[in-house]
């Protein structure tokens, strides 16, 4: 019998190619087969429109989890900031690697902190979280939309039709842009997405095959991390359009959750935090999601719908 070839359904950017390609890569060494396939979907086709203009959640992932339950593709490899958190009939998040650096990061021809940023700055970013944590510290920042891939916005920066921008420092990592960064913000100043800089592979729940393979390339510790962040963004019904961060770390053996939701312009801002064994990692998501609900978290989410 001939070997099977995993087919993996990934985007054409180049961010999305070059984790395809990394994921491939570990399961290659591995001793599998793994071709990639490449499927368009309906946020690579509109470059233009804000994503909440667009319809915001799944704009990156949709076409890809049909492709799977379609038996088009094998899995999936996305970035988890990007994932929605509603479950897809069928599918099933198999495995998370390791995680890059989750923080933001300004890039600047000024400043590569929010502080040190001039009276006004004109600042790009398409995230309502980054825009509201942003203007809590300054809210002075003139706040702009900004779309397109890293290499886009950079360009557009370069241009300067901005400022300033701000981007995950796990892409520029990534697409080996490091040069363009030069200080992280610090997670105490911007929380970042929940599951942002981990990398969630996903697959049909009955091929098992798959799942099998997909296992011996996932990180214990990043996936029970990113299930509390995600967990508790499904409790506060909150989509990736809402202005939410959140980031789980192991902390001498427990792992800690840090959660906040803002209004838009970033004047009120709730917090929780919790702590829990690992394996309780959905039980912490519920305690830290309950917890920002009890003080009032419907409403801010609520302002954005």
């Amino acid at each position: 019998m001939a070997k099977r070839v995993l087919r993996l359904g990934t985007r054409g950017s180049k961010l999305a190619r070059w984790q395809a390609e990394w994921t491939a890569a570990r399961l290659v060494q591995l001793g599998h087969d793994v071709e990639l396939v490449e499927i368009t979907t309906s946020g690579d086709i509109d470059q233009t429109h804000s994503l909440g203009e667009i319809g915001g959640l799944g704009l990156f992932t949709k076409e890809i989890q049909r492709a799977l339950v379609d038996e088009r593709v094998d899995f999936a490899v996305h970035s988890l900031k990007d994932l929605p958190t509603t479950p897809v009939p069928g599918l099933v998040l198999a495995a998370v690697p390791e995680r890059e650096m989750p923080n933001d990061t300004i890039i600047s021809p000024l400043s590569d902190t929010i502080g040190g940023l001039p009276f006004g700055a004109r600042v790009g970013t398409g995230s309502l979280r980054r825009r509201a944590q942003l203007l809590r510290h300054r809210p002075d920042l003139v706040m702009l939309d900004i779309r397109g891939n890293v290499d886009t916005r950079l360009k557009k920066l370069d241009a300067g039709e901005y400022d300033a921008v701000v981007l995950a420092a796990a892409g520029l990592k990534r697409l080996g842009l490091e040069g363009r960064m030069l200080l992280a913000i610090p997670l105490d100043e911007m929380l970042p997405a929940p599951g942002q800089g981990a990398l969630g592979l996903e697959c049909r729940v009955d091929d098992t095959e798959v799942r099998d393979a997909l296992a011996a390339i996932n990180d214990p510790v990043t996936h029970a991390a990113v299930v509390a962040e995600r967990t508790m963004l499904a409790r506060v019904e909150g989509g990736c359009l809402a202005a939410i961060g959140a980031y789980a770390k192991l902390d001498e053996g427990e792992l800690e959750l840090t959660a906040i939701i803002l209004s838009a312009d970033g004047t009120d801002a709730l917090f929780s935090q919790s702590r829990d064994q690992p394996e309780a990692a959905e039980e912490l998501g519920l305690r830290v999601g309950d917890d920002l609900l009890a003080q009032g978290a419907a409403a801010l989410v609520q302002e954005r719908e």
